[in-house]
């Protein structure tokens, strides 16, 4: 139907592009977010192996040390006999992380699942691609710290995206940029608002 003048009545005639524009730019922080932490995660991975093959660097005398190692398990080394299962599961977070994306309007998750998926996709690759076989792969691990386990890059990026995730969660973020409210129907305006630029 068209009112008087040719205008079409159409909704999707009148999308606002300001509105398209905003949920771009979530998007975009995602991506970029994601392939530079995948790309930080693999480079330091390939110079440790190089750097630290002839023995550890100390950084900060005992308190920071470079040390190669191979883990086949998770974090902490544990589960070294189901290095498969852990394979598969990142493959299976990498999926639900790419699905997650289409919703996303905030900046702030944004950034978590971007760094999220570039620390997933680092140890998922060498889990796929590095010795002793595809899908059984051990991972690079060289960042050690007293008293704590061997890590790298991507365990440094899943725990921050965990931490910033939890932070959107307790602002009541939702992944599309809206604002959970609790108050009037004016007031969750105005939070759906602010939420969009979070």
């Amino acid at each position: 139907m068209q009112a008087a003048r040719g205008a079409s009545l159409n909704s999707s005639d009148q999308a606002d592009p300001a509105a398209g524009r905003r949920r771009m730019a979530p998007r975009l922080v995602f991506a970029a977010v994601a392939v530079a932490a995948y790309a930080v995660d693999l480079g330091t991975k390939q110079w440790a192996l190089s750097a630290l093959a002839d023995g550890d660097i100390g950084v900060f005398g005992d308190w920071f040390t470079l040390h190669l190692t191979f883990n086949p398990g998770a974090a902490f080394s544990t589960g070294t006999g189901f290095t498969i299962v852990f394979t598969c599961l990142a493959m299976v977070a990498v999926v639900v992380v790419l699905w997650l994306s289409r919703r996303l309007g905030s900046i702030g998750w944004a950034l978590g699942l971007g760094v999220l998926l570039g620390g997933v996709s680092g140890n998922l690759t060498d889990r796929i691609f590095r010795q002793p076989e595809a899908f059984h792969g051990h991972v690079v691990d060289f960042l050690m710290l007293p008293n704590w386990p061997v890590f790298n890059v991507a365990d440094v990026c899943i725990n921050v995206a965990a931490g910033v995730i939890i932070l959107q969660t307790f602002r009541g973020i939702r992944i599309d940029g809206t604002r959970e409210s609790h108050g009037s129907d004016a007031t969750g305006a105005v939070d759906d608002e602010a939420g969009d630029r979070a």
